[in-house]
């Protein structure tokens, strides 16, 4: 994962602020120790404190814009009027009730195929897992061995499930 804090805000890395996890909910920053940020105690400065205070608002507040504001604000500071700017940004959320109802379509007519394009995508998943996220299984000279083994156990697995109930 990209360390969010440096790479949008450069004063971050200069002061050794990090990210350790970041979504809408949650956002966690840590500040590494260094003499040159404490005061003559050793307690760590308050200008740093505030700045890794204001770093997490920041983040805090990008990922809580709404769909419409990401839109709407950069063509409002670009000169727009308010109201052409505001139309522009709920016109762009209007894609997604039509993108459902296509969707909701799609499933009625491919329903018999739908149990095996999931299959199929739960296939995908379980390499994807062996292949990027079992670092250990790719260590090595048979790391495509490894993935195979993983995925043929886990046929034999669900195929047993379904066997023996």
């Amino acid at each position: 994962m990209d360390d969010l804090a440096r790479s949008t805000m450069p004063f971050c890395a200069a002061l050794g602020i990090t990210t350790q996890q970041a979504t809408a909910e949650r956002v966690t920053l840590t500040l590494d120790w260094a003499a040159e940020r404490c005061t003559i105690g050793g307690a760590m400065h308050g200008g740093a404190i505030m700045t890794l205070a204001d770093s997490a608002g920041a983040i805090c507040a990008f990922l809580n814009l709404p769909e419409g504001a990401a839109l709407s604000i950069p063509l409002r500071r670009e000169g727009m009027s308010r109201w052409k700017s505001f139309f522009w940004g709920q016109f762009s959320g209007m894609v997604e009730p039509l993108g459902g109802l296509l969707g909701a379509a799609l499933v009625m007519v491919a329903r018999p195929v739908l149990p095996y394009a999931l299959a199929f995508a739960a296939g995908a998943m379980i390499f994807v897992v062996a292949e990027e996220v079992i670092p250990e299984s790719q260590k090595g000279e048979h790391s495509h061995l490894a993935t195979l083994g993983v995925m043929l156990g886990f046929a034999l697995m669900m195929f047993l499930d379904v066997a023996l109930g």
